[in-house]
């Protein structure tokens, strides 16, 4: 199923004219980030070996956020354009944050085109599990400028982390 992302209300972004993200669950989840407007205008880290890596936040980067219907812990992972990847345990609102090691790497592929870009990410995340899903994206331009887009932005400044972020309902997929 596909979703819309919208641009913070503080933000500002010329670069961009819309991102969608497809979500498909079957073996692997497979998150699709697809941003459409102008290449040129986006600042694209290059592509390196994938690893792990932090503060990926502070460029183009794309994320997910994942917590079980009750309880208040989560799961964020970064996705960055040039193939590094976070993935980040959390006991709740910005708390206890912690590598999540015991969590697989996320397989990340960049595809560029004339109108824009496509990352995908495959994530192995239980099927037999529901999830609240926040999904969001931190575009730098060119120029410099940073803005934020999410399914769902809180009152006041950026935040992903917010509880109104996670506006996605994912069920779980029981196996037949």
């Amino acid at each position: 199923m596909r979703h819309l992302l919208t641009l913070h209300p503080d933000s500002r972004c010329d670069a961009v004219s819309g991102i969608e993200v497809d979500v498909v669950r079957s073996v692997n989840l497979l998150l699709r980030y697809i941003v459409t407007g102008k290449p040129g205008a986006l600042m694209i880290p290059s592509v390196v070996e994938p690893r792990r890596a932090d503060e990926l936040w502070r460029h183009t980067c794309f994320e997910a956020f994942f917590r079980a219907p009750l309880g208040e812990g989560y799961i964020e992972f970064n996705f960055s354009p040039s193939g590094e990847w976070a993935v980040y345990r959390l006991d709740g609102y910005r708390q206890g944050r912690r590598s999540a090691d015991d969590v697989p790497a996320p397989r990340i592929t960049l595809h560029p085109n004339a109108t824009g870009l496509e990352l995908q990410a495959s994530l192995e995340l239980s099927n037999d599990s529901a999830w609240r899903l926040g999904l969001a994206a931190v575009i730098e331009e060119t120029n410099g400028r940073i803005s934020y887009w999410a399914l769902k932005h809180p009152a006041g400044k950026p935040d992903f982390h917010h509880s109104d972020c996670f506006a996605l309902e994912l069920a779980a997929t029981l196996a037949s």
